[in-house]
């Protein structure tokens, strides 16, 4: 078996939308919903996933130049393991997060652990 990270991305337009635009009752409605549909979803596919997964939260971005706060589309993140690239990221077609307005998963193999 393969190993492979899981990177869940939400622009941070549809995010900042939703917080603006979504009235607090049908924010925690969905947000219900999601944990709901979530656990399904990783409870079926448990056997393909190394530990848990874990949300992602404030970013801080840092250069040469010193650290700073930072903001991205980085949501949340999975290892797994697979056969193949194409197996692994067959184990998200039917992830409920795919379905928020604009985002993606992006699946990428993990050539050998550790530097």
């Amino acid at each position: 078996m393969k190993q492979y990270v899981a990177i869940f991305r939400v622009p941070t337009a549809t995010m900042d939308a939703w917080l603006k635009d979504t009235l607090k009752d049908e924010m925690e409605a969905q947000m219900k919903k999601m944990e709901v549909d979530m656990n399904a979803w990783v409870a079926k596919h448990a056997a393909s996933f190394v530990g848990k997964g874990m949300p992602l939260g404030k970013t801080k971005t840092v250069s040469v130049e010193g650290t700073k706060d930072g903001r991205n589309d980085l949501n949340y993140m999975q290892m797994l393991q697979a056969e193949s690239h194409e197996g692994a990221c067959a184990i998200f077609a039917d992830c409920p997060h795919v379905a928020i307005p604009d985002s993606t998963i992006d699946v990428m193999e993990v050539p050998h652990m550790g530097i």
